[in-house]
């Protein structure tokens, strides 16, 4: 068996949310209500999306699943087993790359391997290399993290966040502050790297139709408190395109639902 090979992802992971709530009382202010009661589960290899409005709770729930939070009450499972604090199994990818500006590409990628223990220096530069080839990334190993563009650290980023090989990939909001041509290509990337590796992805995003072009669900979530309300399979063949109609009409359908969700919440706070 190759190195690679015992590094690929097993058949049986998946994520199990249950009845979880979460509140915060920020700077002694009043209490928020972050999270209310929310159920989900990710089975293994799906690529789920989290769109609503802000403070809805989606990166609360993110961190949840990555173990950086702990929940007030309910549940939550990776692969069967409880979450109880940060794990190998998971790896987050956040909106700011948060490389290591004292180290190159290659050093950034290896520096994550840190977490499989039992590699050698060798074993760790061949799967570093590895990744950086499937990010399109082989050429610029030796380049200094400030050489590179935004959409360059975000490709180091998804690399080294799957490098350690975690059975899940938590993305918070990773493409947002970039520009909508080097967003577009972004997306045709890690559809076409997860494709090819099939982790199960939690993908959190404001941006409705990056939801629909990314996801195989999409989960729709309202706010004060943060409620999950609705799920949207998108049945679409992929590779997708942004711009294309059919995605547009979903986008479409989610967007309205959002709406009459706000629409109804206000209603409510009137009354």
């Amino acid at each position: 068996m190759t190195l690679l090979q015992e590094l690929a992802p097993s058949l049986s992971a998946k994520l199990v949310v249950e009845n979880v709530s979460k509140s915060f009382r920020p700077d002694g202010r009043a209490l928020v209500h972050a999270l209310d009661r929310a159920t989900l589960r990710v089975d293994e290899g799906e690529f789920v999306c989290l769109v609503g409005p802000s403070g809805c709770g989606k990166s609360t729930l993110l961190n949840l699943i990555a173990g950086l939070e702990t929940p007030d009450s309910g549940t939550l499972a990776s692969d069967g087993e409880r979450i109880r604090a940060p794990g190998r199994d998971r790896m987050m990818m956040f909106q700011e790359s948060a490389l290591f500006p004292w180290l190159d590409v290659l050093g950034n990628v290896m520096f994550s391997l840190r977490l499989k223990p039992g590699l050698t220096d060798g074993e760790r530069s061949e799967v570093a290399h590895y990744y950086l080839k499937l990010v399109g990334l082989e050429n610029f190993e030796r380049a200094a993290i400030h050489e590179l563009s935004g959409g360059m650290k975000q490709r180091v980023a998804l690399a080294r966040a799957l490098a350690p090989n975690p059975r899940v990939l938590l993305m918070d909001e990773p493409f947002a502050a970039l520009d909508a041509l080097t967003r577009e290509q972004l997306y045709g990337d890690l559809q076409r790297i997860w494709a090819e590796r099939k982790k199960t992805i939690v993908f959190v995003t404001h941006n409705v139709r990056e939801a629909c072009c990314l996801g195989d669900r999409v989960i729709l979530f309202s706010a004060h408190p943060g409620r999950i309300r609705e799920e949207f399979k998108i049945n679409l063949p992929r590779q997708r395109d942004i711009n294309s109609v059919d995605l547009a009409e979903y986008a479409t359908l989610i967007m309205r639902s959002l709406k009459g969700h706000l629409k109804s919440q206000a209603t409510e706070a009137h009354e």
